[in-house]
């Protein structure tokens, strides 16, 4: 029998770079743990390592044609090997304490409702999550009396500075942004950035589709979403600031003119390990900031037509509704077809605004009611319609 004092944890997205460093902190200390469900994609072989790593119950690909290698790394582990949809959403519904939603991309949706409702703790790393079905997501938490806690790491540091703060004396939000890969390119070259310059980020190490993210700003799109919806802000107090450094995570400002603002190494450990021990505050294993050697710490406006994915996110937020579903979708269809070389870099702000315009006038899509059904319809329709337009587009 597991003992009382162990914590169930699941966690989604395993492989990833979130997944990792949970794993990290978790094998640090694997006596507290009881580890329920690992999943990942298609590196089954690090999938089964860790698995068989912290003796978990299950661990699950959600490529089915990957399940017959994943059961042979498992062979005479004693540990359950699943692939697909279906069994990463059973996993979800197993007890836990405590689960890690770091599955990229609306796939992450479904998951995290699942443990939601089965009254886990969601530690949030998914942001489409948020910014697809923000309502959706509160709503089923509160229902079922459980716990959400931000992990990106601008939203765990705006948890930590609005700690014992009455949320009515909060004037402005600040989230910050490293600026990505090209934030010192001339504006006329980045229409022809390479698929190469745009994975390489100069701060942090991520995965690919994040880093490119992280260069059209989609991802910093996405958290001012994410923002509004998690802490309820009104759209016109969540500010961003290019911050080259990636030292200050956001900043909190209140109607006294102060701003608290959280520092910390760029690394997602700070952010994971604060949900994971909260609200207890634990010792990390984590760099130690010397000021004195920093000495400068950079902050500049964000240039629009350099990141139009800004502009977008603000009249995503004015329309409600469906159109958080529509515009994620869209940008993820945007995303592939920038990987696989149909698109340019800065097609792909185009093809999500060409998609918003076209789907507006579908009054029924864009504010039907906030069901699950709902978002995977407008999620579709987003994504039907960007293939249509990336179509149009001539080859690169």
């Amino acid at each position: 029998m597991t003992p009382t004092s162990q914590r169930r944890v699941s966690i989604f997205g395993a492989t990833g770079s979130i997944g990792q460093s949970t794993i990290d902190l978790i094998a640090r200390d694997l006596a507290a743990y009881d580890v329920v469900a690992l999943t990942g994609g298609h590196n089954v072989a690090l999938l089964a390592r860790d698995a068989i790593r912290l003796n978990a119950d299950i661990a699950i690909t959600a490529h089915e044609e990957h399940l017959p290698a994943l059961r042979d790394r498992l062979s005479g582990s004693g540990i359950e090997a699943a692939a697909g949809e279906a069994a990463i959403e059973e996993a979800a519904t197993r007890p836990a304490d405590w689960v890690m939603s770091a599955i990229v991309g609306a796939a992450g949706l479904l998951p995290g409702l699942r443990a939601l409702e089965a009254r886990a703790t969601l530690a949030l790393a998914n942001k489409e999550s948020l910014v697809t079905a923000g309502p959706l997501i509160m709503a089923t938490a509160k229902a079922h009396h459980a716990r959400i806690l931000p992990v990106d790491s601008e939203h765990s540091a705006v948890f930590q500075g609005l700690a014992g703060e009455n949320l009515a004396a909060v004037e402005r939000v600040i989230i910050t942004a490293s600026g990505g890969a090209f934030r010192d390119w001339p504006l006329e070259k980045l229409a022809h950035a390479t698929l190469a310059q745009a994975s390489a980020h100069p701060n942090w190490d991520m995965g690919q589709r994040i880093t490119i993210d992280s260069a059209s700003m989609f991802n910093k799109a996405l958290e001012v979403i994410e923002t509004k919806e998690y802490f309820g802000f009104r759209a016109d107090q969540i500010e961003v600031v290019v911050h080259p450094q990636s030292l200050v995570h956001a900043l909190v400002g209140f109607n006294d003119g102060a701003l608290m603002a959280h520092l910390g190494a760029p690394d997602m450990r700070h952010a994971i390990g604060y949900a994971l021990h909260w609200p207890d505050r634990r010792t990390l294993p984590v760099d130690r900031l010397d000021l004195a050697q920093i000495a400068t710490l950079e902050f500049r406006a964000p240039d629009e037509q350099r990141y139009p994915a800004l502009r977008l996110a603000r009249e995503v937020m004015a329309a409600g509704g469906l159109c958080g579903a529509i515009f994620n979708a869209a940008k993820e269809e945007a995303l592939d077809s920038f990987i696989a070389g149909r698109i340019g870099f800065m097609d792909m702000a185009d093809v999500v605004e060409q998609v918003l315009t076209r789907l507006d006038a579908d009054v029924t899509l864009m504010q039907g009611a906030m069901t699950l059904d709902n978002v995977r319809a407008a999620d579709q329709m987003g994504r039907i319609t960007a293939q249509q337009v990336i179509g149009s587009y001539p080859a690169v």
